[in-house]
């Protein structure tokens, strides 16, 4: 399948230090993201959407700046080309406006599906931070 890469900026009202938490531990995913995150013991995060599971690793992140999670199938994990997710967060110095930027990369939907999908997610994180 051809993967799709889907890339949009959202201002959020709150500190780097509190949007973090919900970007980058199991507890703040699972608020507003997933249905369930679990890390195994592999250091792996199992996300739970729609009772179906959807293994990643831990790719990169740099406190308060950004993470990227990338996705594998547990069947073949050494597989290429794998589909990501990652958050960035980028503060303004003329405005000190936050902004957090989503870059989804995959092939499961069309980027106006995308932007409707993430459009909700990022209302409920706002919604939780008050942001």
């Amino acid at each position: 399948m051809v993967k799709n890469k889907f890339v949009a900026d959202y201002q959020i009202n709150a500190s780097k230090k509190i949007v973090f938490h919900y970007l980058s531990t199991a507890s703040g995913l699972e608020e507003w993201f997933a249905d369930e995150v679990k890390i195994n013991e592999d250091k792996n995060y199992i996300f739970n959407f729609d009772s179906e599971d959807h293994y990643a690793r831990l790719a990169s992140q740099r406190s308060n700046s950004h993470v990227k999670f990338e996705f594998y199938d547990p069947k073949n994990p050494d597989e290429a080309d794998h589909a990501f997710i990652e958050f960035k967060l980028e503060e303004n110095d003329l405005t000190q406006t936050l902004f957090l930027k989503v870059i989804d990369y995959s092939d499961s939907y069309e980027d106006d599906e995308l932007a409707a999908i993430w459009e909700g997610l990022i209302g409920r994180l706002k919604d939780i931070i008050g942001g």
